[in-house]
């Protein structure tokens, strides 16, 4: 029981620690996570994770702005460069699978393109951002490039939102087992509906929940 309560400890020092984005206190945190041989993804997973959950929903709140996320993310990778070389093979052979993201031609707002980037990277998923303002094809060259299972693509105004319509047809043309996931304030689940993509996520953390889902079903129908 000493070791669970060490180590529930550690996973609230570790959130806190980036949601308060206190970095010297994520390091030794993950520090003493590896001291007390305790489970390094674990750590990530469940510590550093929560707390940029809880960082983004203080940032939907707007009680967090863009500086406040710039020092959590910086808690979070802190943290990360401590933790990630320690996690064992079998965890590192866990990964969720490649995901392209970026934000359509036309729009330059990619913070909550970001948010989710990072809670995919701390999951597990080998992440191919391409930026913001990101020219329709080149979606579509990413994803036979990489082979990516699932494509993100986040707009936050109207007018750039109907491009991803564009790009998932594009897609849809050349491979039409990708999964793709939209977002932004405009997207709701009639406009996924209308423009053909898998789902939609009105945060980080369900965005991760259910790039997860789909990708666990893409690898069931294969």
């Amino acid at each position: 029981m000493a070791d669970e309560a060490k180590r529930e400890e550690l996973l609230k020092r570790l959130a806190d620690g980036v949601w308060k984005f206190e970095e010297e206190e994520v390091v030794a945190a993950a520090n003493e996570v590896l001291a007390a041989n305790l489970d390094a993804y674990d750590a990530i997973i469940n510590g550093l994770a929560k707390g940029m959950e809880e960082a983004g929903r203080l940032w939907e709140e707007e009680e967090y702005f863009v500086p406040e996320l710039l020092l959590c993310a910086d808690a979070l990778y802190a943290g990360l460069d401590i933790l990630r070389p320690h996690v064992k093979i079998e965890d590192k052979a866990k990964s969720k699978g490649v995901v392209v993201i970026g934000t359509v031609q036309g729009d330059v707002h990619d913070i909550g393109k970001n948010l989710v980037k990072m809670m995919f990277e701390v999951a597990g998923f080998e992440v191919h951002d391409l930026g913001k303002d990101v020219e329709l094809e080149k979606f579509v060259e990413e994803q036979l490039k990489t082979n990516a299972a699932l494509v993100c693509l986040s707009a936050m105004m109207t007018t750039s939102m109907l491009g991803m319509e564009r790009v998932i047809k594009m897609i849809r043309e050349r491979n039409p087992n990708v999964r793709i996931m939209i977002g932004g304030a405009p997207v709701t689940q009639e406009i996924v509906s209308k423009f053909g993509a898998d789902a939609t996520a009105d945060n980080a953390s369900n965005a991760l929940k259910e790039a997860l889902r789909m990708v666990s079903s893409l690898r069931t129908m294969q």
